[in-house]
């Protein structure tokens, strides 16, 4: 499985997305602009000393993520969407797409591929959404368990 992360904000959300990444040897992809540098230290610290088993790829825009995985399922998701993340049934080397902590995805991927946005039900309306590194836990690691890797 492969997690993106379009546009994020917050560096130890993507810290911490990193350290899921190297547990589970997930792929982690991060489409610019970033909301902060590569080196900051809240980013490094989130992901503590696993950097080096985090295969990370960075795009200068998704056009350039596009060119670069032109077949990949994408899974897109939202705080905004009615599906339910449990009912997409996952296949190995997917793309979880997630957008930033602010904003989320972009109206454009919004539009162009609304039929394949997802999210995370929860029991209250008082609440947004979740945190960025919960949110990608919780599917990520339910596309895991469909494919029998957890």
């Amino acid at each position: 499985m492969h997690i993106v992360l379009v546009e994020p904000e917050i560096a130890p959300n993507t810290g911490s997305i990193a350290r899921l990444c190297a547990a589970t040897e997930s792929p982690l992809h991060l489409v610019e602009p970033l909301g902060f540098r590569i080196d900051d230290k809240h980013l490094r610290r989130a992901g503590l000393d696993y950097w080096p088993y985090v295969e990370v790829h960075r795009y200068q825009n998704w056009d350039a993520f596009l060119g670069r995985h032109p077949e990949a399922r994408l899974f897109f998701l939202s705080a905004h969407s009615e599906r339910s993340y449990t009912d997409c049934r996952y296949i190995r080397d997917d793309f979880l797409v997630f957008g930033g902590e602010s904003r989320g995805l972009p109206q454009v991927l919004r539009e162009s591929y609304a039929d394949r946005f997802y999210g995370i039900p929860m029991a209250t309306t008082h609440v947004r959404s979740l945190n960025l590194a919960t949110a990608a836990a919780i599917v990520l690691y339910e596309a895991l368990r469909q494919l029998q890797r957890v």
